[in-house]
């Protein structure tokens, strides 16, 4: 199951972490976040051990949202080392996520 990222527990999930880091910005109300929700959670299966993929509800988390200047959802953030390394915006086909995580693995 995918990760849950938080305002309290963002640093040291995902900051501190040698692991890419995959982060799907997204809310409850949000249409396209639900569509791609299960290929999140297929990614997280797939790469498990290998890459942290998580998300971060937008609603219950603003301060991450607000430092990462996340204003359309869903935004997937690539993180590696503490910097972002490339980003996604709105629903995409799982292919593109793979591309990106083999891109920065």
């Amino acid at each position: 199951m995918a990760l849950q990222f938080t305002d309290a527990n963002f640093q040291s999930e995902v900051l501190s972490s040698d692991k890419l880091s995959v982060i799907d910005f997204w809310a409850e109300w949000c249409g396209p976040c639900r569509a791609i929700g299960p290929v999140i959670e297929e990614l997280s299966k797939e790469y498990d051990g290998k890459v942290k993929v998580g998300k971060v509800n937008v609603d219950e988390n603003p301060q991450v949202s607000m430092n990462y200047g996340i204003t359309s959802i869903p935004a997937i953030l690539f993180v590696k080392n503490g910097q972002v390394v490339d980003k996604l915006v709105g629903a995409q086909p799982k292919g593109n996520f793979v591309k990106k995580i083999e891109q920065h693995m």
